[in-house]
């Protein structure tokens, strides 16, 4: 092969092809390389490139492929073993832990098969010396996936006995295996104890946490802990995306939707792989996907999607009912094969398991949602014919009535379902039945209701009642002024306002008449309050006022029980504080408010008093009462109940995560904005309030340390943010934060490319720091991608935005970085020497024009920093060996200007005094490693002594009780260890070289 012309190079190509993603193209190099190995006639060669291919394919989507290169290997090493260096032998014996799990994969490998490759790991691996970890541990999986728990449970107890070596699993493995069983034997908590360690991140590989996130998904789901599922599926899904030997964890993943109410995600999931339907290299985890996919599609048809296209196989189209069938049906097939391999019954119970599990939440809300939700499902079957005898209308009148006296939300629906009975039933309704009928049917129609309000005045003359019709006439009115048309509305209304005063006081109509009356005149007036345009406002206020307060004159503290009543009073209180909030007295307008929803909720009606509390929890914040934001919003949100419709809760949420995120409580802030949402999506509002939600509950992830968790939700927010609606701010923010959790996720090309987009948005700002921020953190992220030239150019941008904006200290950091990417990128001393040089420059003249004091500290530590960075980079270029090669040599002249930088590094970190102990001493050391290699032995010697010196008193347990200035923390403490170790390994260093 080209380029491979001895075994340096065939090494650079194994590791290059290693470093590749997992799938097809790798496996096949990993051959290639093996040909090329060959070639080079060497036997090493070939033995590293075949452990390669070995390797690369029990990381594949087809693990049964490494058999061949496996026994190849074996062969070599029974035929020459000292062909092989202690790296491949060790590399050999290790493959056994795969290999015989591997076989058992694939239900046309006999069993015999695999406990003969047992059996021959177990007796190569005493031979080598090695502990029975290993074989026991595989052993273990062997018997578990076969179905013998009492050989699985002596195996396991023998493995966790055996001393761990070289040949076991690594620790984030080998506890994701026992976790495994735990969860097996329904010892949940017990799994997730096990795995809380990769889970934490105190144990990991290529593999892990992947697999014991997929793993933890049902078990957190059986112990009721939903939400701790939903973060791992979000964490978990993220890191298997893209890795071809992980189609199990997806398959957990797919169930994860299925039983969490997250259908419309699971379908997504599938479209991403859908070689995963058809792969047949591993046929256990085929197996696995489609036991998983059968799930998924049950959960669909009955909810009513059996006819909804789906992704599935290539070739044709799919419906989920189809689908099901499908996949139900090559699961069984292929699991039956594995039951006959095995002589057990366990792999075909398992799978009937799966694919029966019922759903533990009708939907757990994640936070994103998917690119192309579920349609509305279709329409049940038509029912059944009716009960002999029809619907009850007594009954069903009954029960109108009284949801519609005591002001129940449902009583529009119950005096519909009425008047559908009475059709049915062919029923004559009396006068009094119509006129509700038509009262309600006008309430449901809003602003369109004036038509119906006036058939039921009509109705409710008719049926003898004159106060209830104008009543009817005053709500007609309202409506009216509702459509906007305020002026007829008041012109509208005084007639019945008239007319019922003159009935009330002839007791000719009762209260509760009355109040609806003068209670429908207040609200066409303050209609006429919101409306009226200055200099008039006032008079009209004034008369809105008046009306307001004589509803509450002729009602307060005379409701007797009637809940009407009661909520007229309660209406008018709230009115009154509208009024007072129009006016500009804010505190007054807050205690009507909450007088107003105090008496809704007195009188039982909860839901009515939600509208005053969120209104309530504005002024609130308006006055600068946190406390009192946060209480009322609570109180909306408790007393909407399940009434409150999903816009309007998504806005409390949103609020609420906006006031516990400012008082510092991050985890509340972000299940407020996680609810937040999921309601904004079931309002139909994804796009405009529910991208903003997402927005926040990312930031908020961000905030917690949960980086992919907040990434994915980012990123499912920022196709619907948009500069008009949200705001350009808004957009730039959450390019900025997904750049942060990218970074920390170490997908830094793509970080950068968020980090630039938002900087291109922020290009056109007044204010350019947020422009030369992000430029800098571009710069960062393409150096840390190892993509040279475009982090030169980032950071070159970004240095000219310092410069603009006369921040010397930025200038200086993006001059420093550009330094050391020549240096890393071979563009030899020169270039790089010249950035730092001017980095210098810039901080010194900065420096000199600096009038405060504390600008002068600020610049002094920051060219103490570019002197001690100028010293390292310079020490760095140095290409001389020992002491006695370094007389006259290039490499002594640049270690001396190293020396030279590093003094004045130190000079410039004393002059700061304590502040800056720990870059002094940095410094000391580093001048103290140079002096070493240049065989000044006295002065390296006065170094480490100085800074042994300067920490004398510090108790590196306890803190410093001198008051020098440190404060006694965990880094403090750490930092203070390093340099006296340090300082220590200098002395002993030069304990034996003269001075």
């Amino acid at each position: 092969m080209s380029g491979i012309a001895d075994i340096d190079a065939l090494r650079r190509a194994l590791a290059d092809d290693a470093g590749r993603p997992e799938g097809p193209g790798r496996t096949a190099r990993a051959e290639e390389l093996v040909a090329a190995a060959e070639a080079l006639g060497e036997p090493l060669a070939v033995i590293e490139a075949l452990g390669h291919l070995v390797r690369v394919c029990n990381h594949s989507g087809d693990r049964g492929r490494m058999l061949a290169p496996f026994t190849r290997l074996l062969r070599m090493w029974d035929e020459r073993p000292g062909d092989f260096d202690a790296d491949e032998a060790h590399a050999l014996h290790r493959a056994f832990t795969w290999v015989p799990v591997g076989m058992l994969d694939r239900p046309d490998v006999p069993l015999a098969a695999v406990e003969e490759c047992l059996g021959e790991m177990e007796r190569r691996h005493r031979i080598a010396g090695y502990s029975e970890r290993a074989v026991r541990g595989t052993e273990h999986r062997v018997a578990a996936q076969v179905g013998d728990p009492e050989r699985a449970g002596r195996a396991y107890a023998a493995w966790l006995a055996a001393d761990p070596d070289g040949m076991a699993d690594c620790p984030a493995c080998e506890l994701h295996t026992q976790g495994w069983w735990q969860a097996e034997r329904g010892r949940d908590a017990e799994a997730l104890r096990l795995w809380r360690p990769v889970l934490e991140g105190a144990y990991a590989c290529a593999h892990e946490p992947h697999t014991v996130l997929a793993s933890s998904l049902l078990p957190l789901l059986r112990l009721g802990r939903l939400d701790e599922a939903g973060a791992a599926h979000l964490r978990g899904f993220r890191l298997v995306r893209g890795m071809e030997s992980m189609r199990g964890a997806c398959a957990s993943h797919v169930e994860f939707c299925a039983l969490t109410g997250n259908e419309a995600r699971g379908l997504e999931l599938l479209a991403e792989r859908p070689a995963y339907f058809t792969d047949d290299g591993n046929p256990r985890s085929r197996l696995e996907f489609l036991s998983a996919v059968t799930l998924l599609m049950g959960r669909l048809v009955r909810l009513g999607y059996g006819g909804l296209e789906v992704p599935g196989p290539a070739g044709r189209e799919w419906t989920a009912r189809e689908l099901a069938a499908h996949a139900r049906a090559d699961a069984l097939a292929l699991a039956a094969r594995f039951d006959a391999r095995n002589g057990t019954a366990y792999v075909g119970e398992r799978t009937r398991a799966r694919m029966e599990r019922q759903p533990f939440a009708d939907r757990l809300p994640l936070g994103v949602r998917p690119a192309r939700p579920l349609p509305a499902p279709a329409p049940p079957a038509a029912p059944g014919p009716a009960p002999a005898g029809g619907p009850d209308l007594p009954a069903l009148l009954a029960e109108a009535r009284r949801l519609s006296d005591t002001l129940r939300p449902n009583a529009v629906e119950a005096w519909a379902a009425v008047a559908d009975a009475a059709d049915a039933l062919g029923a004559e309704l009396d006068a009094r039945d119509r006129a509700e009928i038509a009262e309600h049917a006008a309430t449901a129609l809003g602003a369109d209701g004036v038509e119906l309000f006036e058939q039921a005045a009509a109705l409710y003359a008719a049926a003898g009642d004159p106060g209830e019709a104008l009543a009817a006439r005053a709500r007609a009115a309202y409506v009216r002024a509702l459509a906007g048309d305020v002026a007829a509305a008041s012109a509208a209304v005084a007639g019945p306002y008239e007319e019922v005063l003159a009935l009330y006081a002839a007791d000719g109509t009762g209260l509760r008449q009355t109040a609806s009356v003068l209670m429908g005149r207040a609200r066409v007036l303050m209609r006429a309050v919101h409306e009226a345009a200055e200099p008039g406002a006032g008079a009209v206020r004034a008369g809105a006022e008046a009306a307001v307060r004589e509803v509450l004159a002729l009602v307060d503290g005379r409701d007797g029980g009637d809940v009407r009543l009661a909520a007229r009073a309660a209406e008018a209180r709230a009115m009154l504080g509208e009024l007072a909030e129009l006016s500009g007295d804010l505190r007054a307008s807050a205690e009507l408010f909450a007088q107003g929803a105090a008496a809704f909720v007195a009188a039982g009606l909860p839901w009515f008093a939600v509208e005053y509390e969120a209104r309530l929890a504005t002024l609130a914040h308006r006055l600068g009462d946190a406390t009192g934001t946060e209480r009322a919003l609570r109180a909306a949100l408790e007393h909407g109940g399940a009434e409150l419709e999903p816009p309007g809760r998504a806005r409390l949420h949103l609020q609420l995560a906006e006031v516990t995120g400012v008082r510092g409580d991050a985890v509340e802030a972000a299940a407020h904005a996680l609810e937040a949402a999921h309601w904004a999506d079931e309002a139909g509002e994804s796009a405009t309030l529910g991208a903003w939600a997402r927005q926040q509950l990312g930031g908020l992830l961000l905030a917690q340390g949960r980086w992919a968790e907040a990434a994915e939700v980012l990123e499912c927010a920022l196709p619907d943010l948009d500069a008009g609606t949200h705001g350009e701010e808004v957009v730039v923010q959450t390019l900025w934060w997904l750049g942060d959790c990218l970074g920390e996720l170490g997908e830094h090309r793509a970080a950068a490319e968020r980090r630039l987009r938002a900087a291109e948005i922020a290009r056109a700002w007044p204010e350019q720091h947020d422009h030369a921020t992000l430029a800098h953190l571009a710069g960062e992220s393409f150096g840390q991608a190892g993509l040279t030239a475009e982090a030169d150019r980032a950071y070159a941008r970004a240095g000219d935005l310092w410069r603009g904006l006369g921040d010397t200290p930025g200038l200086v950091r993006a001059l420093r970085a550009r330094a050391w990417l020549a240096a890393d990128a071979g563009e030899g001393p020169d270039r790089a020497r010249e950035l730092m040089a001017s980095a210098v420059r810039e901080c010194a003249t900065a420096l000199e024009a600096a009038g405060d004091a504390e600008t002068r500290r600020l610049l002094t530590a920051e060219l103490g920093d570019t002197y001690r960075q100028f010293g390292d980079l310079l020490a760095g270029s140095a290409t001389c060996g020992e002491t006695s090669d370094l007389e006259d040599s290039p490499g002594r002249a640049a270690l001396e200007e190293a020396l030279a930088r590093l003094r004045l590094a130190v000079r410039a970190f004393t002059s700061l005094g304590e502040d800056a102990l720990h870059d002094r001493t940095g410094a000391e050391l580093a001048a103290g490693r140079l002096e070493a290699g240049l065989g000044r032995t006295a002065e390296a010697r006065a170094r480490a002594r100085g800074v042994l010196a300067a920490y004398d008193g510090y108790d590196t347990y306890g803190g410093c009780g001198d008051g020098d200035g440190l404060d006694g923390s965990e880094s403090e403490r750490e930092t203070v260890a390093d340099r006296r170790a340090e300082a220590e390994r200098l002395l002993h260093l030069v304990a034996d070289r003269p001075a």
